[in-house]
């Protein structure tokens, strides 16, 4: 057999033994231990494929492995809802890393374009490229038609035929008769909708496993090659430049100007105001501004890409009017933290306001590589940048614990006048819960019994969950419940 034939089976292989893995691991619910070990699983068989290809691993490639690894751990860590599905997204986004480090040699300078079409890419080769796998990539005419080889493909070819069929008509004929439908689960005693489930989930994950490893068969070639030519009419001058930056900065800086007051002195404002409330102040105010905020980024990319950089007196002034524009987004930004900072302390913390904190200080972080990159003619190394820089921002969100956070704040701004919304905290997820025990005794009679009553429900007697489902936060949440048993059912018991 020829290289490829050997190595296409091989990946063939790899790929229905990580999505029978998933079947047994990922099924199980809620998401724990189980997505890391997937991870692991499939972190293998991108080594036995690089090493198959002899494709480099170190220094310059493993790290791409890492956070994979690291982001899928962070299911076994956090239990919040939110926080996971940032998880789940930097995992799909390290993979697709993964890939393109695979594909390409190298990440570090990629333009946007580049990003961007191999990231398509790489999302259409999951799904597409096991049937270049299995109808381009594989001779089966190279396959030996004796021996173990032989009659291997040759069974799996007939039972890939077959069980479909057996299932088919199998399940009419129990609808049909119930002795034979009696007769079928005594001998085989099994759900026939189950087993459905279970073979489509390794159908499926199999498929998308063997696409995302076939794309390592590709000629490597480099990412950051890939660019989007501009035609010359499409191309924007310095008059165009100049009337669409400077007239965005001309309305950036009248409202600049026209809320100056209201952005450093917010609170004194509202509290002589007769028509102006918290609420219309900061939280109407608060996403507007960090929408406008992360719209302004790839406005400023996209003239970047479209300007004509030939004249140094117009790049000069491209420059100039862009520094501006972003100087005057950073002054937006100080109002939306002002204002989030007089939200937050008014009505408290929720995952809604933190997570878009976050969002902006990232947005902020950005604005800053787009200087350091973008501005200075260095385009090519802010996309690698921006999204280490996402990483980081959800690596730290692990790190904080948002849940824990919020109970800390809530509780401790509360007050008199500002009473704690103990219906919002007491269904945070398992993170807050250690949090929530140890306020307890400081929280309010009757929020302090609603939050008892909580936690004993959902995690003082909860059941013994399965290994596949093991995660820190669910744990320290059932061992703190179980160690204050006896605290909350006096509490609960309170009338």
């Amino acid at each position: 057999m020829g290289h490829k034939t050997k190595l296409g089976l091989g990946i063939i292989g790899i790929a229905l033994v990580l999505g029978i893995i998933a079947d047994s691991l990922l099924r199980t619910m809620p998401w724990g231990l189980n997505v890391a070990l997937w991870t692991g699983f499939l972190a293998l068989g991108i080594l036995l494929v690089a090493h198959w290809q002899n494709i480099g691993l170190v220094g310059g490639g493993l790290w791409t492995v890492l956070p994979a690894i690291l982001f899928a751990g962070a299911f076994a860590w956090r239990d919040s809802q939110t926080l996971g599905l940032l998880n789940f997204l930097a995992l799909l986004a390290t993979l697709t890393l993964v890939a393109l480090r695979l594909r390409s040699g190298q990440i570090f300078a990629m333009t946007i374009t580049g990003l961007v079409t191999n990231a398509l890419m790489v999302g259409v080769s999951a799904l597409l490229g096991t049937s270049a796998l299995v109808f381009a990539t594989i001779r089966w005419q190279e396959v030996p038609r004796t021996g173990l080889a032989g009659h291997g493909l040759a069974i799996a070819r007939g039972l890939a035929i077959t069980v479909p069929l057996v299932i088919v008509f199998g399940s009419l004929f129990m609808q049909a008769d119930a002795a034979f439908d009696g007769l079928v689960n005594r001998i085989f005693q099994f759900d026939l909708l189950d087993l459905l489930g279970h073979l489509t989930l390794i159908v499926a994950l199999t498929w998308c496993a063997g696409g995302y490893l076939w794309l390592m068969l590709i000629e490597h070639r480099r990412a950051d090659g890939v660019t989007i030519p501009i035609p010359g009419f499409q191309s924007l001058g310095a008059v165009e430049v100049s009337i669409v930056l400077g007239t965005l900065n001309a309305l950036f800086l009248a409202f600049v100007l026209v809320q100056f007051r209201y952005f450093f002195g917010g609170a004194e404002l509202v509290e002589a105001s007769i028509t102006l409330t918290y609420a219309e102040y900061a939280r109407r105010g608060f996403f507007e501004l960090v929408t406008v905020a992360a719209l302004v980024l790839p406005l400023l990319l996209t003239m970047d890409w479209l300007a004509r950089k030939e004249n140094p007196r117009h790049l000069h002034i491209f420059r100039l009017l862009v520094a501006l524009l972003v100087g005057l987004v950073f002054v937006i930004i100080v109002s939306a933290f002002q204002r989030m900072r007089l939200y937050q302390a008014e009505f408290g913390l929720t995952e809604l306001r933190l997570y878009t904190t976050a969002f902006m200080i990232w947005i902020a972080v950005v604005f800053l590589w787009f200087l350091g990159t973008v501005w200075r003619g260095k385009r090519e190394r802010f996309v690698f940048g921006m999204v280490m820089a996402g990483f980081l921002a959800i690596a730290l969100l692990n790190w904080i614990n948002p849940d824990e956070l919020i109970v800390h704040t809530n509780v401790g701004r509360a007050s008199a006048e500002r009473p704690l919304d103990a219906q919002y905290v007491a269904v945070l997820s398992a993170d807050a819960v250690p949090a929530l025990l140890e306020a307890l005794p400081s929280i309010p009679e009757e929020d302090r019994q609603a939050i008892a009553r909580n936690i004993q429900e959902r995690w003082a007697n909860a059941a013994n969950p399965d290994w596949r489902t093991w995660n820190w936060g669910r744990v320290q949440a059932r061992a703190a419940s179980e160690a204050k048993q006896l605290l909350l059912s006096d509490i609960a018991a309170t009338k």
